[in-house]
């Protein structure tokens, strides 16, 4: 396994975060492990070029760094769904561009964790799916639950379409995101009773946690 696609029940789950856990993991057993934001839509002016928070919190968490332009070939500057942002930037996102930029990641590091947009349906481009560039990567899936009122219907759809689009879900994450959530602990039973894979790990409620320390909730599977 070179690596995983990294997509969630929803956007603003917490799929930055998670990925950049991820990452410190599988630091942490020794292995070269670079992120990649292939699309990000709401950027800012940074040194001459657009950047996006969640492709730069990515590159922080690498070992080895990648340059900016391998880790998010597409920065499109508005906060739209990527179709839109790519309109209105007069850009197209395309498939090869991301295939090369992953291919020349993959060749200085033992895995590449690549960050999806939005929910797993979210399209890419008009003519491009997320379940297009993750059949082309071959890469296996781990979904990012927010732990929320209605996660359960989220992430049971989620795992629905991922199986339907010919993906392979590997694990999923538990990310506490509404800090009054009633039940917790019951959701998270009825997840793994229901996910036909293994929980990787759960994330705490914490918004002033750094990734490192997030990583040391996670147990990723050898």
């Amino acid at each position: 396994m070179h690596g995983f696609y990294v997509s969630g029940t929803d956007t603003g789950i917490g799929k930055t975060h998670s990925s950049a856990a991820l990452l410190h993991s599988l630091r942490a057993r020794g292995m070269r492990a670079v992120g990649m934001k292939p699309v990000a839509s709401g950027c800012e002016r940074i040194d001459g070029a657009w950047k996006n928070e969640d492709a730069l919190a990515l590159i922080e968490a690498s070992d080895p760094r990648p340059i900016y332009a391998d880790c998010n070939p597409f920065a499109l500057p508005l906060p739209l769904a990527p179709e839109l942002a790519a309109r209105d930037a007069g850009v197209e996102v395309e498939l090869q561009s991301i295939l090369d930029a992953h291919a020349r990641l993959a060749a200085s590091a033992d895995v590449v964790v690549v960050e999806g947009v939005g929910g797993w349906a979210a399209p890419l481009s008009a003519e491009l799916m997320q379940a297009d560039l993750v059949r082309a990567l071959g890469l296996p899936v781990v979904l990012v639950v927010g732990l929320r009122l209605g996660c359960l219907n989220h992430a049971l759809l989620s795992a629905r379409a991922i199986a339907a689009d010919g993906c392979r879900l590997v694990g999923w994450i538990a990310n506490a995101i509404d800090p009054d959530m009633d039940a917790v602990e019951d959701n998270i039973a009825m997840l793994a009773t229901r996910l036909q894979a293994p929980c990787w790990g759960r994330l705490p409620f914490d918004p002033a946690a750094d990734a490192a320390t997030s990583s040391r909730s996670l147990q990723v599977p050898a």
